[in-house]
C-alpha cells in the first residue's frame, strides 16, 4: 500500500487563493487603489475612513513595533496583517492549515468553510478563566487572501462572526484594505511594516495604541 497522498485530495499548498473579482473589488494592491480617496496610511496598508470606525495599533511589547492593525466597526472587530509573499504563488492554504493546528493545541475547534474571499476558518476559541468567566469560548473567523508579492490576514470578531448582516458590512471594509508591499526585498511570510498613521488632521479615523 502506497503511502504517498493523492494530491487530488488536497489544494495545491502553492496556490494563490483569493475572489475572482479582488484586483477590481479589492483587497486592493497599491498600484490598483484609487489615488484620489482620502485613505489612512499605516504602512502596510491603508485604510478608507468611514462614519463609525474605530482603530487600534496592536504593539509587540518588546520591539515596540506595529504588529496588527484592529478596526472596530458594526459591532465587530477586525484585526488584519500584511505579509510578504512569492509573486507567483500564495500562502493561504499552508497558514490555514497552521492556525487550525494552533487553535486545536489550544483546545478549541475549526470548521473550514467556503466564504467570500474563498477557504476560511470558523473557530471557537477557549477564553481564559477571568476574562469571560471560565468555561467560556468565543467564535471567530479566520479570512485571507493572496495578493501580488503579498497576503493579507483578517480575523473577524464579534456579530460578524455569526449575523450575516453584520458580516457583510465588515467583510466591505476587509474589501477596501490597500496593501502596500514597496519595493525592498522581503522573506516570504515576513510581516510589512506597519506604524502610526500621517494623516493631515481631521482626514483620520479615531486612533488608539
Amino acid at each position: 500500500m502506497s503511502d504517498v497522498a493523492n494530491p487530488d485530495e488536497f489544494p495545491e499548498p502553492q496556490a494563490k487563493s483569493a475572489p475572482e473579482d479582488r484586483e477590481t473589488e479589492g483587497p486592493f494592491d497599491e498600484a490598483e487603489a484609487n489615488p484620489v480617496r482620502p485613505y489612512v496610511d499605516l504602512g502596510g496598508v491603508k485604510i478608507l475612513p468611514r462614519e463609525g470606525l474605530h482603530l487600534r495599533l496592536e504593539i509587540e511589547e518588546g520591539s515596540k513595533r506595529v504588529v496588527a492593525i484592529g478596526l472596530d466597526f458594526a459591532g465587530s472587530t477586525l484585526q488584519v496583517q500584511p505579509f510578504a509573499a512569492p509573486r507567483s504563488s500564495g500562502l493561504w492554504h499552508e497558514i490555514r492549515d497552521q492556525i487550525a493546528d494552533q487553535i486545536g493545541k489550544q483546545g478549541g475547534t475549526t470548521t473550514p468553510r467556503e466564504g467570500p474571499f474563498g477557504p476560511e476558518l470558523v473557530a471557537e476559541i477557549p477564553v481564559a478563566a477571568g476574562q469571560d468567566g471560565a468555561g467560556s469560548s468565543r467564535i471567530a473567523r479566520f479570512i485571507g487572501v493572496d495578493g501580488p508579492r503579498w497576503f493579507l490576514r483578517g480575523v473577524i470578531a464579534g456579530q460578524g462572526a455569526m449575523e450575516p448582516e453584520a458580516a457583510a458590512q465588515v467583510e466591505e471594509l476587509f474589501r477596501s484594505i490597500v496593501v502596500v508591499r514597496g519595493s525592498t526585498p522581503m522573506p516570504p511570510r515576513d510581516l510589512i511594516p506597519l506604524r502610526m498613521p500621517s494623516t493631515p488632521a481631521g482626514a483620520t479615523a479615531p486612533v488608539e495604541v
